[in-house]
Order: C-alpha cells, then structure tokens, then sequence
C-alpha cells in the first residue's frame, strides 16, 4: 500500500474510534441519566408519602382544636342560659338550690 492510502485508513481509524468512543459516552449518560430519573421517582414518591402523613397529622390536631373550641363555645353557652334562668327564677321570687361546700 502507498503511504496516502495508510494515511487515510489510520485517519478513518481515527475517526471511527472517536465515533466509538462518542458512543459509548453516550451510551453511559443515558444509563447514568435513567438511574438518576429513577431516582427521583423514588424521591417524589416518598416525599409525596411524607407530605400526606404531614397532613393528616395537621387535620388530627385541627379536629382536636376544632373540639376543643365547639366544647368551649357549649359551656359558654350552657353557663349564659343556666345564668338567664336564674334571672328568670329571681325575678318570679324563686331561686336554685346550689350546694355550698
């Protein structure tokens, strides 16, 4: 073979090796990209699970609160009647029986 001839071989060579080895590179960041997805799936997801254990959490504690306000509103409400009756009774002449301890 003439010495073009080798020249041009080695510099297909040359060539198709960088091709290769721009392949294979590709070839790993795809891998390294999918893995890195699935990853962040995983992530999501669990963060997603977190985020409904969070709230559900908060809905206990504000039905809790919720029950506690209502049962406050009732007593108050019950000592404001049980308050307008006895006027009502003072002013018929009758009173409550109120045992004193």
């Amino acid at each position: 073979m003439s010495m073009e001839k080798i020249s041009k071989v080695e510099e297909s060579l040359r060539k198709t090796l960088g091709l290769k080895k721009m392949i294979n590179r590709w070839q790993i960041l795809h891998t390294r990209c999918l893995w890195q997805m699935m990853l962040n799936q995983r992530r999501n997801l669990y963060g997603t699970l977190r985020m409904q254990r969070t709230m559900e959490q908060e809905m206990a504690l504000a039905n809790k609160q919720l029950l506690m306000v209502r049962q406050a509103a009732l007593h108050q409400l019950f000592e404001k009647e049980t308050r307008q009756y006895q006027q009502e009774l003072n002013q018929m002449g009758k009173a409550f029986y109120v045992e004193r301890l």
